[in-house]
């Protein structure tokens, strides 16, 4: 199996829910929220999309960076490549329902351990959708990352107890779906979380707390002062509001203003290997990959998962010889191959 053939078989099973277009920008399924698509006009997806576009790496050749290192480590996990699955669920109304959201779990979860990567699983209105994903890290053997919406904290701690039970790596909170539609449909409340409530719910769980949908310096610096281990730069594949910044335009500023006090992870609109390079050069550790993995378990279940994957770091691979990036890990020294407009 190859990406080609997923691709193949993702597009007729997906249906109206996904053509996977040549460009994956959002633009022909912008509004389509619930679905694949971003909110309103699709603004906020595409300009992820765009703005990552508009950062350029310039090809050097005269160095001996022959065999680059590819591997790091996050929250103690030894990952093949500076890549994790971004946590989705919903596989029914936002997917199509080819496969359904234990299906889904267990390929992403198996697919990422195959890869050597780890995944995020997600959480929804849908309380069968979280259950899945928990019970796909158990298979995985606790190899797996639960993220939580950002419901009341009391619902958001019973969950991240539920996590630890199951042995995940790590747990965490998407703040940036504080107004998604999909939760409004299955009357789920959500909203946004002050630092007392941010401190409350790190502080129950000794497991390494993600804070997702980070856009600004002031909020990346509350999620230090909070106890967070990491924060992702995300603006929640521009699902949930229309007209925000792409996570390639502010990731800079937020990681030279945290340093080292907090893991910096980077999400949205990774489509190609050369995407994780430019991310890393921009400031983060590792990133997040979402949409593409969504065809690989549709066109190819756990496999599908895998091949994706394995592409990715193949074409980081490529990029960074082409570059001269010798280590992952050392990805602050690589600023010096970026262009942007």
């Amino acid at each position: 199996m190859d990406i080609k053939e997923i691709k193949k078989n993702a597009k007729e099973r997906m249906k109206d829910f996904c053509i996977l277009c040549p460009e994956c920008n959002g633009r022909w399924c912008a509004g389509k929220v619930p679905g694949m698509g971003g909110a309103g006009n699709g603004g906020s997806f595409n300009r992820t999309y765009e703005k990552l576009k508009e950062v350029k790496v310039a090809m050097r050749t005269l160095h001996n960076v022959s065999d680059p290192k590819l591997s790091c480590s996050i929250f103690g996990e030894e990952l093949s490549f500076p890549a994790m699955i971004a946590p989705i669920t919903g596989t029914k109304f936002n997917m199509g329902g080819y496969v359904n959201d234990i299906e889904y779990s267990d390929d992403v979860v198996l697919g990422a351990l195959d890869a050597g990567t780890i995944a995020m699983i997600g959480d929804t209105g849908d309380p069968n959708c979280f259950a899945a994903g928990i019970e796909a890290i158990k298979k995985g053997n606790g190899k797996g990352i639960a993220i939580i919406k950002p419901r009341e904290n009391s619902e958001i701690i019973k969950r991240i107890k539920i996590a630890e039970a199951a042995g995940a790596v790590a747990v965490g909170v998407d703040v940036d779906g504080a107004g998604l539609v999909t939760m409004k449909l299955f009357n789920q409340p959500v909203g946004p979380k002050s630092l007392n409530d941010l401190k409350e719910i790190i502080s129950s769980t000794n497991l390494p707390f993600i804070v997702k949908g980070i856009l600004t310096v002031d909020e990346a610096k509350l999620c230090v002062a909070a106890g967070a281990a990491a924060l992702v730069v995300s603006n929640h594949g521009g699902r949930c509001l229309n007209e925000t910044f792409a996570p390639a335009e502010v990731l800079k500023d937020i990681a030279d203003a945290v340093g080292d006090e907090i893991i910096v992870l980077a999400d949205g609109g990774v489509r190609e290997g050369v995407d994780i390079l430019k991310y890393l050069a921009l400031g983060a550790k590792a990133v997040l990959i979402g949409r593409p993995i969504i065809w690989g378990s549709i066109g190819g279940r756990q496999e599908g998962v895998k091949v994706v994957l394995d592409t990715f770091k193949s074409q980081l691979y490529q990029s960074m010889i082409l570059t001269g990036a010798e280590d992952v890990k050392n990805y602050k020294n690589f600023s010096c191959i970026l262009y942007t407009k």
